[in-house]
């Protein structure tokens, strides 16, 4: 006789924990105008106003995760703010085309939903989109036995931005002699941490009993939306680069025009703390300029005269510096790094 009794519960998915979950999300408060933050969370897509103040709307869309940093959260078991990270991963692409976030969705894969590990997720997503000043309206949450390993997830983040056509941020815009000013970072962000876990691991180090080490790796991502669309507003950029994988010189030479070359002064760069300790594991110059931002978390290429009045829509320690210049191309090099970081 055929038996009867498969589930799908018993082959690892549990649709009541994640209902449960729906429902929880259904129930956040609301706003201050009333509506509830999430409006169409259970329906099958959600609808969003375009802002009447685009004359000539553009819609930019950007998609990331946040890497193995996720093994960060899940060593410390904190997983609060790897939602601000899968935020800002995506509406700092954004802000580089001069877009101004407008709708989030997140993806959540998991091997067993809990409920628990979930909401705290959830919580950092939502206090992301508040920084960046985007509406989460959406997302998917898959329980994925098999796939994953016990207590193992990824998460990715899609955001949505606008922009009015004559506002987007062009490479005609850069001139020759523009300034290349670096927005410090708050730590490593959210790249680089494959390296970052190998070196705990060869070298034997548990962050779990190093304060200060574990706050520095846990540490969410800098969103720079609010200061970068004061900047916009006023048309103080020519140019901009979120600094990401493969470091300054992959990411700023995305956005420099055939005829020109970013000519970046490392010696300029104020490197922070966790950045020196990383060198000192053993790590070449070369690899690190690769695969960390090395304290540069956002880069502006803007006209030398605006410079005073772009530091002032900063507070320490964001305030922009000068770490290099546009020159004529010479050569087939979009970018050439000069000198040596002084690393501490």
């Amino acid at each position: 006789m055929i038996s009867k009794n498969l589930t799908y519960k018993k082959s690892g998915v549990n649709i009541t924990a994640a209902d449960n979950f729906v429902k929880y999300l259904s129930q956040i408060k609301t706003n201050k105008k009333g509506k509830k933050k999430f409006s169409n969370i259970g329906g099958f897509g959600s609808i969003t106003n375009i802002p009447r103040k685009f004359k000539n709307p553009k819609i930019v869309a950007c998609t990331d995760g946040v890497g193995t940093k996720i093994e960060i959260a899940n060593t410390l078991n904190k997983f609060d703010t790897i939602g601000i990270d899968l935020v800002a991963m995506s509406v700092n692409d954004l802000i580089v085309q001069g877009a101004t976030p407008l709708i989030f969705l997140d993806y959540i894969s998991i091997n067993k939903v809990n409920n628990t590990k979930l909401k705290a997720i959830i919580k950092g997503i939502i206090k992301g989109c508040k920084i960046s000043g985007c509406e989460l309206v959406g997302g998917e949450t898959a329980e994925m036995p098999g796939t994953y390993e016990k207590n193992k997830f990824d998460i990715a983040g899609f955001a949505v931005g606008i922009v009015d056509e004559n506002k987007i941020l062009k490479k005609n815009k850069i001139k020759k002699n523009d300034l290349i000013l670096s927005i410090p970072s708050n730590g490593i962000h959210s790249n680089g941490f494959s390296l970052v876990r190998h070196v705990l691991k060869s070298k034997k180090i548990d962050i779990k009993k190093n304060k200060e080490l574990r706050k520095e790796l846990i540490k969410p991502t800098k969103i720079y939306v609010d200061e970068i669309l004061k900047l916009l507003n006023n048309d103080l950029i020519n140019g901009c680069a979120n600094i990401t994988g493969g470091g300054i010189h992959d990411n700023i030479k995305r956005v420099i025009p055939d005829n020109l070359t970013a000519h970046i002064n490392l010696e300029k760069i104020k490197v922070s703390k966790i950045f020196n300790w990383l060198k000192k594991q053993g790590i070449s110059d070369k690899e690190m300029l690769k695969t960390f931002n090395c304290g540069v978390g956002f880069c502006l290429i803007v006209n030398p005269s605006k410079l005073k009045k772009i530091q002032s829509y900063f507070k320490n320690p964001y305030k922009p510096y000068v770490i290099g210049k546009i020159a004529s191309q010479k050569g087939k090099n979009k970018i050439k790094l000069n000198g040596k970081i002084n690393w501490i």
